[in-house]
């Protein structure tokens, strides 16, 4: 397992699409994207758009961002190369289907991470097992100030758990700054 990490608009995705389409050509296979980005709003659908413009056309699309680690076991002995894009986006979308309407102050974070936890070991779980390569991207949270807001801080602890255990588990761990990759383990 891979993990690429960095900030926001780091060239990350970028990284990731270059690795699995080098590692596809090198096994003659093909590549399964991941993509768990929801188009919420018309920015959101924009940058889908962006993102699916980049890939070859040729790669198989999975949009979603429940069960990942089912979705790995499925198609590992068809794609020698999956990218998962991206674990802070997937972990976004399962807090907030998590939480409903509820204020974000109310919210008890404790629980949502206990029902995240079986999701994420079962991922890790399944990256272990899987004979393909599995890039994985991340956003590194913790190079900012501690938000404001009790979801921004909560969110941030979440997530940088959660990569903790992704670069625990990695063969190899990237970290992104301005599009220069700086290989940091393995």
């Amino acid at each position: 397992m891979i993990l690429i990490t960095g900030g926001a608009r780091s060239g990350k995705s970028r990284l990731a699409e270059k690795m699995a389409n080098e590692r596809a050509l090198s096994y003659g296979g093909n590549v399964l994207y991941i993509a768990t980005s929801l188009a919420t709003d018309d920015e959101m659908s924009q940058r889908i758009a962006i993102h699916q413009q980049t890939r070859p056309a040729h790669w198989r699309t999975h949009e979603g961002y429940r069960q990942l680690g089912n979705e790995i076991r499925q198609q590992s002995e068809y794609f020698p190369v999956i990218v998962l894009e991206c674990i802070t986006t997937m972990l976004t979308n399962l807090i907030f289907e998590r939480a409903g309407n509820q204020d974000p102050e109310m919210l008890d974070y404790d629980d949502i991470e206990r029902w995240l936890t079986p999701q994420v070991d079962d991922l890790l779980k399944a990256c272990s097992e899987s004979r393909s390569d599995i890039i994985i991207v991340t956003n590194e949270l913790g190079c900012g100030i501690v938000p404001e807001y009790t979801l921004a801080r909560r969110f941030l602890d979440i997530a940088g758990r959660v990569n903790q255990q992704l670069a625990q588990q990695a063969d190899e761990v990237h970290f992104v700054v301005s599009g220069i990759d700086m290989k940091i383990k393995g």
